[in-house]
């Protein structure tokens, strides 16, 4: 963006007074230094943070798949089969 000189940000107030009225000019202007004060706070929180902390110790050992047992093929761990006796 270029360097702007006097003139030019007279002339820049001048046309926004023109479009937005003098009333509305310092709410648009609180808005938006709030909106640069929460943007500069969450890029401070994000810098804070940091990328993760790497550590050195090596990664756990695979696990082995348990073998599956004949007769308990299509039921899920855990589940009972259904008595025959009950109603349901």
């Amino acid at each position: 963006m270029p360097n702007l000189g006097g003139w030019e940000i007279v002339i820049l107030v001048g046309v926004l007074l023109l479009l937005f009225g003098a009333k509305r000019l310092p709410t648009m202007a609180r808005s938006v230094g709030q909106s640069a004060r929460i943007f500069k706070g969450e890029m401070r929180g994000l810098r804070e943070e940091g990328p993760a902390p790497t550590v050195d110790a090596q990664p756990p050992a695979p696990t082995a798949a348990l073998p599956v047992v004949a007769g308990e093929a299509g039921t899920t761990a855990g589940a009972a089969a259904p008595a025959k006796d009950q109603v349901a």
